[in-house]
C-alpha cells in the first residue's frame, strides 16, 4: 500500500486525486493533506480519510479548522513551512504537489529532500527552476512523475525508448474558450466567456492561462525540462477534441500519441500507479462516437503568450521565473478586476523586456527574479503606464 501526501488537496487536482485514492483503498494511504485556504473542505477530507497531518497555509484558520474536526486528532501544521514540513514528512512513499503557482516550488524541494516519488501537477515548479529541481532529484534518487495530461501522455509514449530516439514532442492544447473568437473582440469580451473552458473543468488561474494560452507556455518550458530536450523539439498543435493527450515523433518517423476520456482522473492515477495499472470507473474511450479528430496550427499573433514561453525557453536562466511570475501578478490582477484582459500579454512582455537573466541560477536568485517581475507588474497596473514603448 502507497502512503501518500496529497499538497493541494482542496483544488481540482487534489478533488480528483482523493477520488481516485477512495475507488482504491486496498492501493493507497492517505498519511497528509495540504490547502490553502478552504478549511471547510480540508475539515471533510481530514474527517474522510484521517490523515497523520494536515497542512493549512493560511495560519490563521489552523485553530477554525482543529475547531472543525470533531475528535479528529491529526497534527496541524500552519503556514509555508508547515506545507513544506508536511511535504518532507517521514514514512511517505508519493507526493501528489497540486498547488498552484510559485508557492509549489519549497514544497516540491523538501519532498525531493527525502528522495520521494513525486506526482507533480504544479507547471510552475520546472517553469520557474527546472534545472535546479531536476538536478536535484537525480542527487537524491526522487522520481518526478507528470500528472499534466500533456506531460503525463508523453512520460508514457516515452516508456521503453532512448531520448536519443526523439525528434520531437508534440503538445496537445485544445486552443482554450477564445479559439474561434475574432483578436479584435478580446476587449468586449464579458469575463464569463474567459472563464468558460469548453473541454476541461480547471481552477480560475489556469482557465485565464488556456485563454491567453500561456498554459501551453509553461508547458513547452515544463517539457524541456522534463524530458532533456531542446526548445525546438518541442512543438505545440492544436487539437480541439482533446482525446489525442499529446504525441511523440522518434528519429524513425514514427509517431506514438497517447489517448483517452477528458478527465483529470486518468493522469493522475497513472502517476499513483506507475509503474503498474489499476483498473478504472472512467468511461472507455468510444472512437466511433467520436467520427473524427481535428488539429490546425495556434495563432500565435493573436496568442503571443505562447511565443513569449519559447522566447524564455531559449534565453533560460532566471526568465522562465520572471515569465511566470509575471504571468500569477497579470492573472492575479484580472481574476480581481484590476486588469483587464488585453492587458495581460503586452504587461508581461514588457516586464520580460526590461530583465537581464543571471544564467544557472540558485534558489535565491529565483526567487529574487520572481519578487521583481511582481513589482514590476505592480508598477505596469496604472492605466497611464507606457505598455508599447
Amino acid at each position: 500500500m502507497k502512503r501518500v501526501v496529497v499538497l493541494g488537496s482542496t483544488g481540482s487536482i487534489g478533488v480528483n486525486a482523493l477520488k481516485v485514492i477512495r475507488e482504491h483503498p486496498r492501493e493507497f494511504e492517505v498519511v497528509g493533506l495540504a490547502a490553502g485556504r478552504q478549511v471547510e473542505l480540508l475539515a471533510e477530507q481530514v474527517k474522510a480519510f484521517k490523515p497523520k497531518m494536515v497542512a493549512i497555509q493560511d495560519g490563521s484558520l489552523a485553530g477554525p479548522l482543529q475547531g472543525m474536526l470533531n475528535g479528529a486528532r491529526p497534527k496541524i501544521l500552519a503556514g509555508e513551512q508547515g506545507v513544506a514540513e508536511l511535504s518532507g514528512m517521514e514514512g511517505v512513499d508519493q507526493v501528489i504537489v497540486a498547488i498552484t503557482g510559485a508557492a509549489a516550488l519549497k514544497p516540491t524541494l523538501s519532498a525531493i529532500e527525502r528522495g520521494r516519488t513525486i506526482g507533480l501537477a504544479n507547471k510552475e515548479t520546472l517553469v520557474m527552476a527546472g534545472e535546479l529541481v531536476m538536478r536535484k532529484a537525480r542527487e537524491k534518487g526522487a522520481a518526478i512523475l507528470p500528472i499534466d495530461s500533456e506531460h503525463s501522455a508523453i512520460f508514457q509514449c516515452l516508456q521503453g525508448h532512448a531520448a536519443g530516439e526523439v525528434r520531437k514532442i508534440l503538445l496537445t492544447t485544445s486552443g482554450g474558450p477564445l479559439r474561434k473568437v475574432p483578436l479584435e473582440e478580446f476587449g468586449r469580451l464579458p469575463k464569463a466567456q474567459i472563464m468558460s473552458h469548453p473541454r476541461w473543468k480547471m481552477g480560475p488561474k489556469i482557465t485565464v492561462d488556456s485563454a491567453t494560452m500561456m498554459n501551453k507556455a509553461l508547458e513547452v518550458i515544463e517539457a524541456r525540462a522534463l524530458f532533456g530536450l531542446a526548445v525546438d523539439q518541442v512543438e505545440v498543435v492544436v487539437h480541439p477534441e482533446a482525446i489525442i493527450h499529446s504525441l511523440v515523433e522518434f528519429i524513425d518517423g514514427s509517431v506514438l500519441a497517447q489517448l483517452g476520456v477528458t478527465d483529470m482522473r486518468l493522469p493522475i492515477q497513472y502517476a499513483l500507479s506507475y509503474p503498474g495499472r489499476l483498473t478504472s470507473s472512467l468511461p472507455a474511450l468510444d472512437l466511433v462516437a467520436l467520427k473524427q479528430l481535428t488539429f490546425e496550427s495556434p495563432d500565435r499573433a493573436k496568442f503571443p503568450c505562447l511565443e513569449l514561453g519559447y522566447e524564455a525557453a531559449r534565453a533560460g536562466g532566471t526568465l522562465p521565473a520572471v515569465l511566470n511570475a509575471a504571468n500569477e501578478a497579470c492573472v492575479e490582477a484580472f481574476l480581481k478586476d484590476e486588469m483587464p484582459f488585453t492587458r495581460i500579454a503586452p504587461v508581461i512582455e514588457k516586464v520580460l523586456r526590461k530583465h537581464r537573466p543571471v544564467q544557472d541560477p540558485n534558489l535565491e536568485q529565483i526567487f529574487e527574479a520572481d519578487s521583481w517581475a511582481r513589482e514590476q507588474v505592480s508598477i505596469t497596473q496604472s492605466p497611464s503606464y507606457p505598455i508599447t514603448q
